[in-house]
């Protein structure tokens, strides 16, 4: 408890599922946390509060450069912008299908969001992590883009995108004292993926495939995240750690 004293952390895509629990976590550490959402975030910021922290809720497309621009100053009128969770993403709602079958809209879209999006997101914020003498960013990348899953070309490609853009991001921010890594999920059983029964094919042999023969809970990427965001993680930057039970050792 209180690895996150003192500190401002915003997330986006928190208004249910694992960014709401990861929200949730960094204020368990004492993190005041700015849940962010182009849907609802009301009930995730009153998870936090009746548990005794402290969290604004906001609405930010993270294509919108406005959106994001009063993200930032409401972190800054929160106290500042010491660690980005760039979290927001379309997943759990895509129904897997050839690449011959993905139109030019659909994977647009996958792409606007979950790849320029990070890269929007950092535009908006380094300038006040740089002021403030530095930061933490951890970006939500995908072990699909070591393993390429066949009915997810699009959504593998823009993971794959948010781990190119942690290395360079990484190495661009290193001098400002801005420490930038990702985690790379395996298929975890999330409340938005357990009502999509076109994932149903991939979970046993999911399972099969792990070292550790379970299914992935969101609370998994949890002791990850904290280390990411917190000081114990002040010499780690660009890298991408794989929180899947160990289906993939590289």
């Amino acid at each position: 408890m209180g690895r996150l004293e003192g500190k401002v952390a915003v997330i986006t895509g928190a208004a249910q599922g694992i960014g709401a629990l990861m929200a949730r976590a960094m204020a368990d550490e004492g993190a005041r946390v700015l849940v962010t959402d182009v849907q609802d975030t009301a009930a995730a910021v009153r998870a936090i509060t009746d548990a005794g922290g402290t969290a604004q809720g906001l609405t930010v497309d993270v294509t919108s450069n406005d959106d994001l621009a009063a993200m930032v100053d409401t972190a800054k009128a929160m106290g500042g912008l010491d660690i980005m969770v760039n979290n927001a993403s379309i997943f759990a709602t895509l129904q897997p299908k050839p690449f011959f079958e993905i139109s030019d809209d659909e994977f647009d879209t996958i792409m606007r969001v979950n790849a320029r999006g990070v890269h929007q997101v950092m535009r908006a914020i380094v300038p006040t992590m740089i002021a403030a003498g530095g930061g933490k960013v951890v970006n939500i990348a995908s072990g699909t883009f070591y393993y390429g899953p066949p009915g997810l070309s699009h959504y593998t490609a823009s993971k794959g995108a948010v781990i190119a853009l942690t290395r360079c991001h990484g190495r661009e921010l290193g001098d400002k004292n801005i420490q930038v890594n990702a985690i790379a999920p395996g298929l975890t059983e999330s409340e938005g993926l357990a009502a999509n029964t076109g994932f149903d094919i991939a979970r046993a042999p999911t399972v099969a495939s792990r070292s550790i023969k379970r299914d992935m809970l969101p609370q998994d990427l949890l002791g990850t995240l904290i280390y990411l965001a917190s000081n114990d993680s002040n010499f780690v930057t660009g890298q991408t750690i794989n929180v899947d039970g160990g289906k993939i050792n590289i």
